[in-house]
């Protein structure tokens, strides 16, 4: 395992204060925002010296029913190759749903949703993933996500699901202990329990970002200060295991650098003093004194215990050791098992299609779900879809003014995402000119040029001729 230390997530509002930092072993960053032949130059700079540079994936989709898209994964590997990174990471989420698997329109989430714990969806994610793992130029990584909302019906537990994908695919880590923490507050899971029962000699490395509480529910945002309860979090993991490397996450509402190193020495010393205290316990467990002086190394530590009703481990038969694996721990699947088979590729599909189509187009709820729940998760998405529309298009809400973030949601609430951000934000323009809005003709005439300069050729749909008769009547004003 690549030992990586100390980092820190790469973007570009915070380029120069991360090169500026003391104490940053490497970086990540999210692999949709680069291209592989035309790096940003704060990433070269930072290679330059000697900082390993991680691409970290958002639109893989691995959880979902469909086998991964061969484009996007080439296109993670070329990302890999160009920054020399010894390692790719994405999530274990579905990120898009519905099309010729379920026969239904192709909805898009704009945000990582969880995956069902049951043996269908395990069986069609480790399909996925070794697919990826075939694909990739370097080893795979799969980070546990946070959510608002639980799957009904489930048959595992995040660290049982988590084992067994990497017993059955020999893939690693990436553990989120802020997401842990989020899914302690929404979802009443233990986050002891989880590092118990999770493979914790598979960790890559970890992931630390802030969050708020809000009504009782955890907002997983990126954008606030490490709380102490997810430190807790990540001393209870550093006190059983050495994590190879440890990552500050931020994305927005970024602070002054001095805040940054300040949580990056935190960080350090939780590790630190996890380590210490791992040791100490080693030490004892094996009836020898403790030595910290001049010289003296503290390390190893006890195997991680699983809780007396933790489910048992499946009966296994072998399988292909995969590259990498230690002898005896190649990947391996339940027996009699049918891992990705299409029936269950189609009920997950079904499954998921139908929850992201009540939380993205207004339909009814899925039999099972908790209500409320969607409905935060539902406005959540809808308000990522706006806040990142208008970072992509940042002439809509200088248009619009105050218009833009009430007209947006109101858009959201009904109208999927079926492309990217950008098509978002062409369709939302469309949207508001065929329906006579904004009221204010010189705002009008202003989002009609944005629009007119941006269209292009549309695809053929079912309001093909509604669409074109409004740009006839656009090109007319």
């Amino acid at each position: 395992m690549t030992e990586l230390g100390i980092g820190i997530g790469w973007r570009p509002e915070i380029a120069e204060a991360v090169e500026g930092l003391t104490g940053v072993d490497w970086v990540e960053v999210v692999a949709e925002n680069i291209c592989a032949d035309h790096l940003p130059d704060s990433l070269t700079r930072l290679r330059r010296r000697g900082v390993t540079v991680v691409p970290h994936g958002v639109s893989l989709g691995l959880g979902g029913a469909d086998r991964p898209d061969p484009g996007r994964l080439a296109a993670l590997g070329e990302k890999a190759v160009a920054l020399g990174a010894p390692l790719v990471t994405e999530h274990i989420a579905f990120v898009r749903a519905g099309g010729t698997l379920t026969a239904s329109p192709a909805l898009e989430a704009g945000h990582l949703l969880p995956v069902p714990r049951t043996r269908d969806a395990l069986d069609v994610l480790c399909e996925n993933v070794r697919i990826a793992q075939d694909a990739l130029p370097v080893p795979l990584a799969l980070e546990n996500i946070a959510a608002l909302i639980s799957w009904p019906g489930e048959e595992m537990t995040e660290g049982r699901f988590l084992a067994e994908l990497v017993e059955r695919t020999g893939v690693r880590l990436l553990i989120d202990v802020a997401n842990l923490h989020t899914n302690h507050v929404n979802r009443g899971e233990d986050p002891a329990r989880a590092l118990s029962e999770l493979p914790v000699e598979a960790i890559a490395y970890v992931h630390v970002a802030g969050g708020v509480e809000r009504d009782g529910v955890w907002h997983d945002t990126h954008a606030h200060p490490v709380p102490r309860p997810v430190l807790d979090v990540l001393a209870d993991l550093a006190s059983r295991v050495s994590p190879p490397g440890v990552l500050l996450e931020r994305d927005d509402d970024f602070p002054p650098a001095e805040e940054l190193a300040e949580e990056l020495t935190v960080i350090r010393a939780t590790v630190t003093g996890a380590s210490v205290h791992r040791g100490a316990e080693a030490e004892r467990r094996a009836g020898r004194p403790l030595l910290i002086g001049a010289g003296a190394r503290v390390s190893g530590g006890p195997m991680p215990e699983v809780l007396p009703d933790a489910p048992p481990v499946p009966a296994t038969a072998g399988a292909p050791v995969r590259d990498g694996d230690a002898p005896g721990e190649g990947a391996r699947q339940p027996s009699g098992a049918a891992p990705g088979g299409e029936g269950a590729r189609q009920r997950l599909g079904l499954a998921q299609a139908s929850l992201l189509s009540a939380l993205v187009a207004g339909t009814p709820v899925p039999e099972g779900f908790d209500s409320r729940r969607l409905g935060v998760q539902s406005r959540a998405l809808a308000a990522k879809r706006a806040g990142v529309v208008a970072k992509v298009a940042p002439e809509l809400p200088e248009i619009l003014g105050r218009e833009f973030r009430p007209a947006f949601l109101a858009y959201a609430r009904s109208r999927p995402m079926n492309g990217g951000y950008r098509r978002d934000a062409l369709d939302f323009v469309e949207h508001l000119l065929i329906a006579g809005r904004p009221e204010d003709p010189v705002a009008h005439r202003r989002l009609t040029r944005w629009w007119q300069d941006r269209s292009g050729n549309r695809p053929q749909g079912p309001a093909a001729r509604l669409v074109r008769a409004a740009r006839h009547a656009l090109v007319r004003r």
